[in-house]
């Protein structure tokens, strides 16, 4: 899903939206705040159903790998038995070199106003599916002439917790014996 799509959900859901006008609404204040509070969304979202990604590091003379700013959280490490995870980086032990491949959950890209509606989501579908209950509570939250965003944010929250966090289910084989 794009983030043009993103917004158009958001905009129908809220009854606000306007396909002919070039910010696809008439209201100025869900324009100028609706990319920073997608972006907010999504960062939150991407906790809670985490981004994989991989990264193969040369390990040489230098054993320290000071981690980028998208790695969220590093799950596995293979290629060395021995690491240390200290803050934001990774010491390897003196006497090895080699290749390593690190597993980590990222943070996405982050969305600005100035980012364009053909940027695409790294999110699954799941997560995409709820997300527009987020931004239309976010939106309308200070809307004080009626409820809406209340009731937006209820449903978010709700569907939040309903949502799996794991990617597969995994397998267990049970061979002879007891």
């Amino acid at each position: 899903m794009t983030l043009g799509e993103m917004k158009k959900k958001t905009l129908r859901l809220i009854e606000e939206i306007n396909e002919d006008s070039e910010y696809l609404t008439d209201d100025p204040d869900i324009s100028a705040k609706i990319n920073d509070v997608i972006n907010q969304i999504q960062f939150e979202l991407s906790r809670l159903k985490k981004i994989p990604a991989k990264m193969e590091y040369e390990v040489d003379d230098y054993k320290i790998l000071e981690m980028t700013d998208e790695m969220y959280q590093v799950f596995k490490i293979t290629g060395c038995n021995t690491f240390d995870i200290i803050g934001k980086e990774i010491i390897f032990p003196d006497d090895f070199e080699g290749e390593v491949n690190i597993y980590y959950y990222k943070y996405p890209d982050r969305i600005t106003a100035n980012t364009k509606d053909n940027y695409t989501f790294e999110l699954t579908d799941d997560v995409l599916e709820i997300m527009p209950y987020g931004v239309a509570g976010d939106l309308l939250k200070s809307d004080a002439s009626n409820a809406y965003g209340n009731i937006y944010s209820q449903r978010y929250e709700t569907m939040k917790q309903q949502l799996d966090s794991r990617y597969n289910m995994g397998f267990i084989e049970i061979g002879e014996g007891i």
